[in-house]
């Protein structure tokens, strides 16, 4: 396959698609509520360690590369093999866990991807005029059969399609996951990172290296990859957060001073 062609890809499914959607014609209060059930827009404290610096991937030699994906091979025990091609690259599988904790958009004529729409990969060649939200299964697995030479930034394309989500991808971002020392620690791959070499050079271990697709909320937001109504909605959002906040203030004071106007009345006179 040349450079040109596009990628191919192939998944297979661990999980089913989220049942809850709702249709962005719905009443403001509806649309509101449903965003706001499940989206804040206030920074919390993060479980895992980003990790800012960049992981150097020598450039194999062929015969390197063929020994490291037949002992790549050897120590799977499943039939998710890479294999070598003529030309020097190779294939193999991708497991990606969807971390997404905001609805995604899919045209609102079609309802949410099954498993054979997804499989078909259809949906994001057509104009989207209406869309419809809905969640995606939570902490899903999605393998995908890449390239050597695939692009992050196409994985994330990918698996968009494959769910006929009409989100920009920029909004999404893949990250490395590894674990070192009881520590887990995230790495946002740039667009032209190549997964699957990632994968060959640390080997099967899930602890080693594992993908994780998660809304792309690393330094600035990206308002511009937003469309009119999400913006609004966020407006709403931020004025909610802003009152609820407010509520528990004035409620947490509310209770100190209670409590001290109780202990005045049971101090005795005198």
């Amino acid at each position: 396959m040349g450079e040109a062609e596009t990628p191919s890809f192939e998944m297979t499914w661990s999980s089913t698609t989220s049942s809850g959607y709702c249709s962005q014609e719905d009443s403001d209060s509806e649309l509101e509520q449903y965003f706001t059930a499940r989206t804040s827009l206030v920074r919390r404290p993060r479980r895992d360690q980003d990790e800012a610096v960049e992981r150097e991937t020598p450039n194999l030699s062929q015969a390197e590369t063929e020994q490291k994906i037949k002992d790549y091979n050897g120590q799977i025990n499943s039939n998710l093999f890479m294999s070598l091609n003529k030309d020097g690259s190779y294939t193999g599988f991708i497991k990606v866990q969807l971390k997404l904790v905001r609805p995604v958009s899919v045209p609102s004529s079609k309802k949410p991807p099954s498993l054979q729409d997804a499989r078909r990969g259809t949906g994001r060649n057509t104009a989207v005029k209406r869309r419809t939200s809905f969640y995606l299964p939570k902490d899903a697995i999605k393998h995908l059969h890449v390239l050597s030479r695939t692009r992050a930034r196409e994985v994330i394309e990918a698996l968009l399609r494959k769910f006929m989500v009409v989100d920009d991808p920029r909004k999404f971002a893949l990250f490395e996951r590894t674990e070192r020392h009881g520590q887990v620690y995230l790495r946002k791959l740039s667009d032209d990172e190549q997964p699957l070499k990632l994968r060959l050079l640390a080997g099967p271990s899930e602890k080693a290296l594992s993908f994780v697709l998660k809304e792309n909320d690393s330094g600035e937001v990206n308002w511009d990859a937003f469309s009119m109504p999400e913006l609004h909605n966020f407006l709403r959002i931020l004025q909610r957060e802003e009152e609820e906040h407010l509520r528990q203030i004035l409620q947490k004071y509310s209770r100190c001073r209670q409590k001290i106007q109780e202990a005045l009345h049971a101090c005795p006179l005198g």
